[in-house]
């Protein structure tokens, strides 16, 4: 715990230079009596003033005298006396804060240009050639925190009020025309429920979260799982109606309703999203595909065909026209195919053999896939057993005139026959023709 020194001052206040700190203040009232903690190791402040030159005071022991450069006389009730090494610690400390943090007074040869409206300072002055090519790093950050400050310094200057505890000056309306990239972002559009409700003078009114509930006697909340739950509690019994079909399931009937509702909300929000879009949609129905397959057109055009009063009769044919498949169901002019009659004993056959094959499902084997498997599963393994055996040493040593390369392999003596007697390749010549 550091050592603190209660000590009693009266006199004046001298000046500060100016070339000291912003945040040093002289003191407002002269000759006011105060008393002021001071603490070895930290820069004696009272009410947001800093006392920055301790020399200016010399307090000695009894605090009755001063020394000849005082501009402080010490009154009687001092506790205790402060030594000189302590102001020379306050001193240090001083210094070392001045080093460390630099001043808010910067001096250029001429005068920034500033557009407070959009935070901008430009400065005019010329670059220093030779520092910038020794040390250009440290050169451009001392230079953009100068300009900083200056551009900090004349915000400053404007007029401040404080609003919640905060400082907040209003800028002044921008000078510098500053060019965009893009143009100016049009106004969402609105949806069809906002413009009635613009129409009408409907003003959304701020819902509570939870309700009261007659039935369940307790506050419901208006969504989440909890609202379910409720909704579960609430509809333990749901009353059948007079005409309801009374096998019909009555809870998925009303989840099949609000299904629904939801389909209906996320279609209507899909087409005001494509209204702001400027996408054509259709008032009615299902959008259709933008890119139709040749199948599809062929299947169109023949239908539009036959769609006439004389069902395509007297329609004319395009040349290399093919008829549309697959297209009879849709086709009024073709006849549907009647199925056949059947005997009841063809009944009774057919349907035994479907009972036969659903109870007596059996594992069908084939027999010739089964074999092919295992052969190939033999032929492998012996493969495999083969590559695993280490290779034979010979018995004998090899001779060194043995030769090797064409015609090794054939017995002593023997003329080559020069590619007679073997098939000739396509292209492959016999050899040089004798004159």
């Amino acid at each position: 715990m550091p050592i603190q020194y209660s000590i009693e001052i009266t006199g004046e206040a001298r000046p500060l230079s100016p070339t000291k700190q912003p945040h040093d203040y002289e003191f407002p009232t002269p000759s006011n009596e105060f008393t002021f903690s001071l603490q070895v190791g930290l820069v004696a402040r009272l009410a947001c003033l800093t006392l920055t030159s301790y020399s200016h005071f010399e307090v000695k022991s009894g605090c009755k005298d001063s020394g000849p450069n005082s501009h402080f006389e010490g009154g009687a009730g001092c506790k205790d006396s402060v030594p000189n090494s302590h102001f020379e610690v306050l001193e240090k400390a001083e210094k070392d804060a001045e080093e460390k943090y630099k001043s808010i007074h910067v001096e250029k040869h001429l005068e920034l240009e500033y557009d407070l409206g959009t935070l901008l300072a430009i400065d005019i002055n010329d670059l220093d050639l030779k520092t910038l090519s020794s040390n250009q790093d440290k050169y451009l950050k001392d230079l953009a925190r100068d300009n900083a400050q200056l551009l900090i310094n004349k915000i400053w200057e404007l007029p401040s009020e404080r609003i919640d505890e905060a400082i907040v000056v209003k800028l002044p309306p921008p000078s510098f025309i500053l060019p965009r990239e893009n143009p100016v972002p049009k106004p969402k559009p609105i949806s069809k429920w906002q413009k009635y409700a613009q129409e009408k003078g409907i003003t959304k009114k701020r819902k509570s979260k939870v309700t009261w509930d007659e039935v369940l006697k307790k506050w419901v909340p208006n969504y989440g799982y909890k609202r379910a739950e409720a909704e579960k509690q609430k509809d333990w019994l749901i009353e059948l109606p007079g005409n309801a079909d009374p096998l019909e399931d009555q809870y998925a009937k009303k989840m099949d309703i609000k299904k629904e509702k939801v389909a209906k909300n996320e279609f209507q929000r899909l087409k005001n999203l494509a209204v702001s879009k400027n996408i054509k949609v259709p008032r009615v129905g299902i959008t259709t595909a933008e890119k139709l397959s040749s199948e599809q057109l062929g299947k169109a055009l023949t239908v539009a065909k036959v769609s006439t009063a004389s069902l395509g009769k007297f329609q004319a044919k395009l040349p290399k026209e093919k008829t549309a498949k697959k297209v009879g169901a849709l086709l009024p002019t073709v006849k549907k195919r009647k199925q056949p009659y059947v005997t009841p004993e063809q009944e009774k056959k057919g349907n035994i053999k479907i009972l036969d094959n659903i109870l007596n499902k059996k594992p069908k084997l084939d027999v010739e896939k089964a074999v092919n498997r295992e052969i190939f599963r033999e032929q492998q393994q012996r493969s495999e057993e083969k590559s695993n055996q280490p290779p034979r040493k010979g018995r004998g040593k090899k001779r060194s005139g043995d030769k090797k390369g064409k015609g090794s392999g054939k017995r002593p003596g023997t003329k080559p026959r020069g590619g007679m007697g073997a098939r000739r390749k396509p292209g492959q010549t016999t050899g040089r023709k004798r004159r």
